[in-house]
């Protein structure tokens, strides 16, 4: 089996057979597809929530989440020296 990389723990696979072959074997049918690096991959499974139980996109990154905890304490400067 020729495997392009993993997805949430499901191989992708560079044919078709291979994908359904996985399928079978994990109790499922079907296949999609997925691009990974300019590639198509064939993934076991109808869809991407069969084969991994995860929504499509859950595997995206997922950009930062901005910080709402603003420091509102005492901002001042240093006091001079007498």
């Amino acid at each position: 089996m020729s495997v392009i990389t993993s997805i949430a723990g499901v191989p992708l696979f560079t044919t078709v057979g291979e994908a359904l072959t996985w399928a079978t074997a994990n109790g499922l049918s079907g296949y999609h597809t997925h691009n990974f690096q300019n590639q198509v991959g064939y993934m076991g499974g109808a869809n991407h929530l069969q084969a991994t139980g995860l929504p499509t996109n859950t595997n995206a990154p997922t950009p930062p989440t901005p910080s709402t905890n603003f420091n509102t304490g005492n901002i001042g400067g240093g006091g001079g020296g007498y």
